[in-house]
């Protein structure tokens, strides 16, 4: 297993897994299925946003295949730029419980901090993924507030857990 940061040559390896990831779980994201699907031109979209500089995104390859991603998000606002957002982040179920995502989210701390201007990463997740508030807890994140009815999906609400690392002390 490579982890590494995706390049806009991965957009359709990339865009391939988010499908997946908005069918398998789409609880888990703001955008739905449908909603992707109706982008015009969506691999272009996501090649631009691999090139971005204030992005980072790591994508976990398996036999020539991209099986996990984890996007790290900065603001060019210098009031904002200090707290970066975790974004995007799916598993592929043939890899879970191999520890992906332990490296995925290894990964992105370690880029963060060598930026030298991050100060604390901030994440969102749908309360119902234990698995993924033990890792993110495991790695040193704590909630600092949980938004009820979040996202709501086919008439079903879903709350979110709104975590931060503070990475300017280590």
């Amino acid at each position: 297993m490579e982890i590494r940061l995706l390049r806009p040559d991965d957009a359709n390896m990339y865009w391939d897994l988010r499908l997946e990831a908005l069918s398998n779980n789409p609880e888990a994201f703001a955008t739905s299925y449908e909603e992707a699907m109706s982008k015009e031109d969506p691999v272009r979209e996501v090649s631009k946003r691999l090139a971005d500089p204030d992005s980072f995104t790591f994508g976990a390859i398996w036999d020539d295949e991209i099986v996990g991603m984890m996007t790290l998000v900065t603001q060019e606002t210098n009031k904002l730029k200090h707290a970066a957002h975790l974004i995007g982040v799916y598993v592929s179920p043939v890899v879970r419980n191999k520890g992906v995502g332990s490296q995925l989210l290894e990964k992105t701390i370690e880029k963060a901090k060598e930026e030298g201007y991050i100060e604390k990463i901030n994440l969102s997740v749908v309360t119902s993924n234990e698995s993924a508030i033990r890792l993110y807890e495991k790695a040193g994140f704590y909630t600092w507030g949980v938004e009820e009815k979040a996202l709501k999906m086919h008439g079903d609400y879903y709350d979110e857990k709104h975590m931060t690392l503070d990475i300017s002390d280590e």
